[in-house]
């Protein structure tokens, strides 16, 4: 996990090294029963997600906390280039002012120790809910590397 984060206000970037092909990793974050098994930082787990892979169409992907309350996080594919860019904008249900939304760049590069993730998740509202969405991610990431190394 060699994780290049930085973030500031009101957005931020990751890179991770995932060890696997990127036509697999792609379909990991773009598959619903493959996002099921991986999704969620820490001690959340994802009972649920869908996916319209195409410009204009819609997911979902519920996030079930250790309380065991549900958050669920759902927007609209702008762009979808297999395996290589997705774009797509990112609301909260929880979130009362979730309705401005906010937009995540994935891109998923060939690299000689397997597919290198960016993700560029910008437009959001404060300094700590970019910080809480930092967090999140690598949380995520930490659990795709497993997922497809384990």
């Amino acid at each position: 996990m060699n994780d290049d984060a930085k973030a500031d206000a009101t957005e931020l970037r990751i890179r991770r090294v995932i060890r696997a092909p990127r036509e697999r990793v792609f379909k990991a974050w773009t598959t619903a029963s493959d996002v099921e098994q991986w999704w969620g930082p820490g001690a959340v787990t994802c009972p649920e997600a869908h996916f319209d892979l195409s410009v204009g169409g819609r997911y979902s992907i519920a996030n079930r906390n250790p309380d065991g309350t549900l958050t669920t996080f759902r927007g609209e594919f702008e762009r979808v280039e297999p395996p290589h860019t997705l774009v797509y904008s990112w609301f909260i249900d929880a979130d009362p002012d979730g309705e401005t939304g906010s937009r995540v760049t994935v891109e998923f590069r060939d690299h000689e120790d397997g597919t290198e993730i960016v993700i560029h998740h910008e437009r959001l509202p404060a300094p700590e809910v970019t910080r809480m969405h930092l967090e999140g991610w690598l949380g995520c990431l930490d659990g795709l590397a497993a997922y497809l190394q384990g």
